[in-house]
């Protein structure tokens, strides 16, 4: 893993061509372009309305996301944006090429599970989630549940070849626990992968003051999923859990997802370019209940806190990124990977300075 004092390493160069006076939106038109036996076709979940989004009911707590139209069109956009973060990768582990059980946990849409159905048809890959918003239309070998993940798992243990868990925020209050029920249902030789943005906002250039919007946004980030008892900056832990529970050749690599349009780099100001899009439609949903619930703000102070916040992620001046972890582990046991895990070199970003709290 990268050093997390030396923030030179892989820097971002900016792109000093954009004139930030001017008010065009390029980068969101370019981003633009129970138990585990239950039935996803059940008819009890239908959602609850708060503020004029949904959000499911199923589950022993409350998730901090909605499940609407609108929610899932932003989570299907953040699939192509890790995609191109990832360098066109789905995942890092390096699982073989004929693995035959997938888990996926926390699934939403679905699309990162039909995705690799489509990539491994020897595998039967299974989707859960606790709402039921998943597409009918499916590839054969891959099937979809209603569970809250983090009660009692149904499924056999021993018995699945990767478990994969993508942008889990707000969703899991006990990370130590669920890594546990990882470990028990992995065959030995398995291998677990966890992604998430972290919301812990990051600048290497000086170019983000202290007291911006945008750090007053991740500093309510922060302060209200402490409160939430979903703390935004539990990936940063995953590492030491993995390394605690046993798994082994435990690996950290740390990307940054630029705010916006700002870097030079052509990979990136594309990333940046979905992002931007992401916060600029998706704030109020990704925070009112959050706000709501933790800070109590009411749905109108939140709005009003987020004139602000939206402006500044429009600022191409403002060379801000999210630190995005991917952490991968194997079960002792069962045959190696022929495969090597990729050098943590490879990453484009490292790890950050710690919340200053």
């Amino acid at each position: 893993m990268a050093d997390p004092q030396s923030p030179s390493r892989n820097f971002i160069e900016a792109d000093e061509r954009w004139d930030n006076n001017s008010n065009s939106d390029e980068g969101a038109e370019v981003a633009s372009s129970g138990t585990s036996l239950t039935s996803i076709t059940s008819s009890v979940l239908r959602g609850k309305v708060e503020d004029g989004r949904v959000y499911a009911v199923y589950g022993k707590e409350e998730y901090g996301m909605p499940m609407d139209d609108s929610e899932l069109d932003r989570i299907d956009m953040c699939h192509a944006k890790y995609y191109a973060l990832l360098n066109k990768k789905r995942f890092l582990a390096p699982i073989g090429e004929n693995p035959q059980k997938i888990l996926d946990l926390g699934c939403g849409t679905g699309i990162w599970s039909m995705d690799i159905a489509d990539m491994y048809p020897s595998a039967d890959v299974l989707g859960v989630d606790i709402a039921p918003t998943q597409s009918e239309w499916v590839p054969p070998n891959c099937r979809f549940e209603l569970d809250d993940i983090e009660q009692d798992w149904a499924w056999k243990e021993n018995s699945f070849d990767f478990i994969f868990a993508r942008d889990l925020i707000l969703a899991v209050r006990n990370w130590p626990r669920l890594i546990d029920q990882v470990y028990e249902h992995l065959k030995p030789g398995g291998w677990v992968e966890f992604q998430c943005v972290t919301g812990l906002l990051r600048c290497d250039d000086g170019t983000l003051p202290d007291d911006s919007p945008m750090r007053q946004f991740s500093d309510a980030i922060y302060d209200s999923t402490q409160i939430f008892g979903t703390p935004i900056d539990d990936p940063t832990r995953w590492r030491g859990w993995f390394d605690e529970r046993g798994f082994e050749d435990v690996t950290e690599v740390v990307y940054k997802l630029p705010c916006n349009p700002w870097p030079k780099d052509q990979r990136l100001k594309l990333i940046g370019a979905f992002e931007m899009e992401n916060l600029l439609y998706g704030l109020s949903g990704m925070v009112t209940r959050l706000f709501s619930k933790a800070l109590r703000w009411s749905p109108e102070e939140v709005e009003v806190f987020l004139v602000n916040v939206r402006k500044e992620i429009k600022n191409r001046n403002v060379h801000s990124y999210w630190p995005y972890y991917v952490v991968y582990g194997r079960k002792p046991g069962g045959p190696s990977s022929e495969e090597e895990a990729p050098p943590v070199s490879e990453a484009k970003n490292e790890a950050p300075q710690q919340h200053d709290e």
